[in-house]
């Protein structure tokens, strides 16, 4: 499928979900809301099982993804996965608001839980109820939630691996030229953690401000989808959403995520007021772990 990412420049894109089977011993007793009493109860960075980067398997298929982010909403704790991890069609079927996808209450394995979560937004899934036809709504509004079990909160860190933060969500998108860092956890990286942070800069951002294309060391990869992205001063800036094959191959869409929750807590219809948890460890720029040559 091809999809135009500006009226002058059309981009070939990819869902970056894999569906696949993982070695990985994950519970699977019956899953349930979160509750959120107080942001205290998460764990310690250090001794947290689940984070930011954590694998989700969703539905049946256990198509591979990445979290992005911690979200609470005062009464449960969600984890933010892309939309396109519970699609059904092809990976080259970007479009929110056509393309197939499993129903809200999918379970959902996590990286480091005890039990199963369970999908309790999706993006597109409100815009399809809708009946929404923007364009760049249907492109690159690409965003989910996965409720956690009640039991997995006190396991939970809301701080992001490697960089620390979040310091808060981004308000005002990228220029070119912007630095970035994010956090991926394909399979494809045989649990190298080393190779799990991502540094590399904006070329700009389009779609009405829905959507950024990035150039990082490493690229993302099948299976990194929906993997968090830091601006350049620690805020959450957006979810790994596509694979761009044409004409910029090895670059990234992202999802903006001040957009995408704008949209959750407005048109989506998500119940309760939706808010990024900001992580407990301060933000830290720093170097990728391995020399890994220069990004293009």
């Amino acid at each position: 499928m091809t999809a135009a990412d500006s009226p002058r420049l059309p981009r070939v894109l990819l869902r970056a979900g894999l569906a696949t089977a993982s070695a990985l011993v994950l519970a699977v007793a019956a899953a349930g809301p979160a509750a959120a009493e107080d942001e205290t109860g998460f764990a310690p960075p250090d001794d947290a099982a689940v984070a930011p980067g954590a694998m989700t398997f969703t539905g049946p298929e256990r198509a591979m993804c990445t979290a992005n982010f911690v979200f609470s909403d005062g009464e449960t704790v969600y984890l933010g996965q892309a939309a396109h991890c519970a699609g059904t069609g092809e990976s080259s079927e970007t479009d929110g608001c056509t393309s197939d996808s499993l129903p809200l209450g999918t379970p959902v394995e996590i990286e480091g839980a005890e039990r199963p979560g369970t999908l309790a937004y999706s993006s597109w899934l409100s815009m399809q109820e809708s009946g929404e036809t923007d364009p760049d709504l249907c492109r690159y509004n690409d965003f989910a939630l996965v409720a956690l079990d009640p039991a997995d909160v006190a396991r939970t860190t809301p701080t992001m691996p490697f960089y620390g933060g979040p310091t808060g969500v981004d308000p005002d998108g990228t220029q070119p030229g912007e630095v970035v860092y994010g956090y991926g956890n394909s399979s494809l990286r045989q649990g190298v953690t080393a190779l799990k942070p991502k540094t590399g800069t904006s070329t700009g951002t389009s779609g009405g401000g829905r959507t950024h294309t990035v150039v990082t060391v490493p690229p993302g990869v099948p299976g990194d989808s929906g993997s968090g992205y830091l601006s350049a001063d620690g805020a959450a800036l957006g979810l790994l959403s596509t694979l761009n094959v044409a004409p910029d191959a090895g670059t990234n869409g992202i999802t903006d995520l001040r957009s995408a929750l704008d949209y959750a807590n407005g048109p989506g219809g998500h119940d309760g007021e939706l808010r990024l948890v900001e992580g407990e460890r301060p933000f830290t720029p720093q170097p990728l772990p391995v020399d890994l040559g220069q990004g293009a």
